[in-house]
């Protein structure tokens, strides 16, 4: 049994405020039955995600009191007497869908809607709203079910912590990006169209880089983003500026339509040209519909809600959006949506890592903070930095 019991976590408060709070150490427990298929962990290094944000904005139904994060990576501290693969002193990585391993779902592959670990719907996460009501991992140390089917061990302890700030990203980020570059279709000698720069966004451009893309763009009115997508070999669009899509596009590779399109912008859209400073949740959508080739595939990994407390209108209050689905019907696309089963990829993302195959963390430029920097981390993020703030709650992460 571990003899530790302090634990500190990052806690949403109410809307737009986040703070680090004492917090109960974890248990091996799911309510009042026990989980001896568990794990606990300290904490290597947890991720502020943008998914984070929209509850922190008050864009959800989240309640005061929820400890957030669910991008984790951690040392193994503690196993419950039914872990057979792992052992204390273990490194590994939290996919940030927790899954049973034993539906009809997980045995298909789709651990982001496993049917056993949520009792409101498919699918659960760590520290996210209507997900389960599992306790998050931006914290010190965090309690991991289902241990031997979910985590994804590191082969090698040294080598996982001097790659640690790429490594931190197979929780959710990189298998996030590359699913929507997969489901979009992106291979060899492909045209593709990332709409965001956020970390996601940023994270799919490398993945359609990694997958073979002949010419990535990355849209955003995020100067300091669109530079960032440069920095590694991008086309940019501005999308403050005036003017169609269309003859943007055709101006980059001479053709109005790209082969593959990624959301990686999702409910909170906005529009472009003089309307970039109002809110329209569908404009990605329809953006993909019009500049998509006939036949050609959209990737959706952008999150879009059931129901948004602060949507411009009342059909988006629930989750209800204007699309032009005929366009996409008459161009036979096909659209893939959802959550990534992040197990699907994780285990080859890290082998690109540990083989120098993808700098992923130089590609959507990680910064490392610590847990007491966490608010002042969700404020800088939320103000559109170029960054993936990177929590270290114990100081390991090599300088």
């Amino acid at each position: 049994m571990c003899a530790i019991h302090g634990n500190r976590g990052v806690v949403y408060t109410g809307p737009g405020t986040v703070e680090v709070q004492s917090i109960a150490f974890p248990e091996l427990s799911i309510g009042k039955r026990a989980c001896h298929h568990g794990v606990i962990l300290k904490v290597v290094s947890t991720n502020i995600c943008g998914s984070d944000q929209h509850m922190v904005r008050g864009r959800t139904t989240a309640e005061a009191g929820l400890v957030l994060g669910h991008e984790i990576t951690g040392q193994i501290i503690e196993c419950g007497r039914d872990v057979e693969y792992l052992k204390v002193g273990d490194i590994v990585s939290v996919p940030f869908n927790i899954a049973c391993g034993r539906c009809r779902n997980c045995k298909e592959g789709k651990t982001g809607i496993c049917l056993n670990v949520n009792p409101a719907r498919p699918g659960a996460a760590y520290g996210y709203v209507d997900m389960g009501g599992w306790v998050g991992g931006q914290s010190e140390f965090v309690m991991v079910p289902y241990a031997d089917f979910n985590l994804l061990k590191f082969p090698d302890p040294n080598q996982a912590m001097e790659k640690i700030r790429d490594l931190t990203l197979l929780s959710d980020i990189f298998p996030t990006g590359f699913h929507g570059c997969v489901t979009a279709g992106v291979g060899p000698g492909s045209t593709v169209y990332i709409a965001g720069a956020g970390p996601v966004g940023l994270a799919a451009a490398a993945s359609a880089q990694l997958l073979g893309a002949a010419c990535v763009i990355v849209g955003d009115m995020i100067p300091d983003r669109l530079a960032q997508a440069r920095s590694f070999g991008c086309e940019t669009i501005d999308l403050r500026e005036e003017g169609s899509m269309e003859d943007k596009i055709e101006r980059i590779l001479g053709e109005r339509e790209v082969d593959a399109f990624v959301d990686c912008v999702g409910f909170e859209a906005h529009g472009c040209g003089c309307d970039h400073g109002k809110e329209q949740p569908a404009t990605v959508l329809n953006s993909a519909m019009a500049l998509t080739r006939a036949g050609g595939q959209i990737g959706i990994p952008g999150l879009y809600v059931t129901e948004d407390p602060g949507a411009v209108d009342e059909a988006a209050r629930q989750g209800a959006l204007s699309m032009r689905f005929g366009l996409g019907w008459a161009k036979s696309h096909s659209f893939h949506t959802g959550q990534c089963p992040v197990m699907k990829y994780h285990r080859p993302l890290m082998q690109a890592i540990l083989f120098d195959k993808v700098k992923i963390a130089d590609a959507v430029n990680v910064q490392v903070i610590s847990l007491d920097q966490a608010a002042q981390g969700y404020a800088e993020f939320d103000g559109g930095v170029a960054k993936k703030f990177v929590i270290d709650p114990h100081g390991m992460v090599p300088a």
